[in-house]
């Protein structure tokens, strides 16, 4: 694609049909390629300003995108409706950030190329959509893979849902603790202990510590600010890495691995059933699906697997050494394999994995919920201790 054919980003003002106005950011070709865009979701341009390339950066197609793209892929293809019309109307339905990119798809495939190297061109597709849609055009039927990449993007909402709130709930205790402890150390503690110097008490050295650090912190709060706001910018920008390290802690902690291991495994055969239903072979289904597992024990074991049935191993047997998967699941998948219907046992599993991730999350949420509540009380009634210890000692003196 010629750098002029690219979009660039533009800052825009537009007036809707009811008469408000309203700002936004939106990549285009051009600026009359802008208005069309706008005119469509029933806005007129009134003004655009085109930024620097270098801010280029064009939404990436969400899991609901995915859904959304290939239930429609499946349901038009099926009805024999031409692939350069079925882009046209999925343009016309993905959310407005998505749009460009499936306007683009649909003009390289109108200019002769295949849906999969137009995927791998525009991005936003991932190795194993493409090569599902790839396997898929040499059988010459699209809708059965966009059937089943639609149910594997719906499963991996299912288990990203739950792992989110996984991972919030503790954040939002933490985030109250957090406050209710400033808040006390800033205002409450502060006030309290001047009073009960005046009263002649004894302040332990403890208390005498949280008052320090609440004046401290009251007499310099705008740098403690600062300093906050610093924190938030170095956790953006080390976001990557640090996701990458909770996943690593998350593989080694007790239960939580349970959760890991149950979520990356449902991963895996949702995209191994994708995979096999749309004909591509065992092996090279595993060695694209083996990207979507980060579990160390089982992606060694699983590319072990793949390297020996490549040399001419037998399945049935090499399944048996994947101890890192439950030994229900290697059962069904030897009996799956004897029966020759190994993409039925795939989306099964994958299926018995999600609910799987859902009960061991709920039940990893039933244990932390009140260790999370002790540890609060823990941490806000050392403060409250702090502060009823030498007001009991005032009382006695009196």
């Amino acid at each position: 694609m010629s750098r002029a054919s690219q979009p660039a980003p533009f800052l825009y003002l537009a007036a809707g049909v009811q008469g408000g106005r309203s700002v936004g950011l939106r990549q285009a070709k051009s600026q009359r390629a802008l208005a069309d865009e706008l005119r469509r979701d029933r806005k007129i341009l009134l003004r655009s300003w085109r930024l620097p390339a270098w801010l280029a950066s064009e939404k990436r197609l969400t899991a609901k995108d995915h859904v959304q793209l290939n239930e429609l892929l499946a349901q038009l293809q099926g009805r024999g409706v031409p692939l350069v019309e079925t882009l046209d109307v999925i343009a016309k339905t993905v959310r407005p950030e998505a749009r460009p990119r499936i306007e683009r798809l649909a003009q390289m495939v109108a200019q002769g190329a295949s849906f999969a190297d137009a995927c791998q061109r525009v991005g936003g597709f991932d190795e194993v959509t493409i090569a599902v849609y790839r396997a898929a055009e040499r059988s010459g039927d699209l809708a059965p893979a966009g059937e089943q990449l639609a149910l594997a993007a719906r499963r991996r909402m299912a288990i990203a849902g739950k792992a989110t709130t996984v991972m919030i709930y503790p954040l939002v205790v933490v985030a109250i603790g957090i406050a209710v402890g400033i808040g006390m150390l800033v205002g409450i503690i502060p006030m309290i202990s001047r009073g009960l110097e005046k009263a002649g008490a004894d302040i332990p050295w403890f208390t005498q510590i949280l008052v320090d650090t609440g004046t401290i912190l009251r007499a310099n709060w705008t740098w403690a600010l600062l300093f906050v706001a610093g924190l938030g910018v170095l956790v953006f920008l080390l976001r990557d890495q640090l996701k990458q390290l909770i996943a690593t802690i998350g593989r080694v902690m007790p239960l939580l691995r349970d959760v890991v291991l149950a979520q990356e495994s449902s991963s895996f055969f949702s995209v191994m059933a994708a995979m096999t239903r749309s004909g591509v072979p065992l092996s090279d289904a595993l060695g694209v699906a083996l990207r979507s597992v980060n579990h160390t024990v089982l992606r060694k074991q699983l590319k072990h697997l793949r390297e020996r049935l490549i040399q001419g191993g037998v399945l049935r047997i090499l399944i048996e050494e994947v101890t890192a998967l439950p030994l229900a699941t290697r059962r069904l998948l030897v009996a799956a394999e004897r029966a020759g219907d190994l993409e039925t046992a795939f989306g099964a599993l994958a299926d018995d994995m999600r609910d799987e991730v859902e009960k061991r999350s709920t039940r990893l949420l039933a244990l932390l919920e009140p260790f999370l509540l002790i540890c609060l009380f823990v941490f806000v009634g050392a403060m409250v201790l702090a502060i009823m210890l030498p007001m009991l000692s005032a009382v006695n003196q009196f």
